[in-house]
């Protein structure tokens, strides 16, 4: 589990190898990640945007920006929190995730909140760079 926390919006994520899903044969390796997003402060945002920054073994970096998460843009008051699901598959037995929310408080101000950075590790992975 990796966790941090901007401006009392705490964002906590867990990854998981899916070997079901996985096909290291192919160099098809994929992860599942779950996150937790709470507010932890007294004033209540909404998630606009994502950023992430995917690294695999070999250095390739891909980045991906979108609206919400999960085809949401959840609002949070003080002590809610919103938990999603998502994957990430890479050619690469191990990789590397981080990346940032833009929120937005009441007063339509946006902001930051970064994204720990995580380790995507399969068990193919025999040096574990991460």
């Amino acid at each position: 589990m990796y966790s941090e926390t901007t401006r009392e919006i705490q964002v906590t994520v867990t990854p998981v190898y899916l070997d079901g899903q996985s096909s290291p044969s192919d160099n098809h390796y994929v992860w599942a990640y779950q996150v937790r997003i709470e507010n932890t402060g007294r004033e209540t945002v909404r998630l606009r945007t994502r950023h992430w920054r995917i690294t695999d073994a070999a250095g390739h970096t891909q980045e991906v920006r979108g609206p919400g998460v999960v085809g949401e843009q959840p609002l949070l008051g003080p002590g809610e929190h919103f938990e999603y699901t998502s994957g990430c598959p890479l050619s690469t037995p191990s990789g590397l995730m981080v990346g940032s929310y833009a929120m937005e408080d009441a007063d339509g101000a946006l902001f930051d909140v970064a994204i720990p950075a995580f380790s995507l590790d399969s068990p193919h992975d025999t040096h574990r760079p991460n």
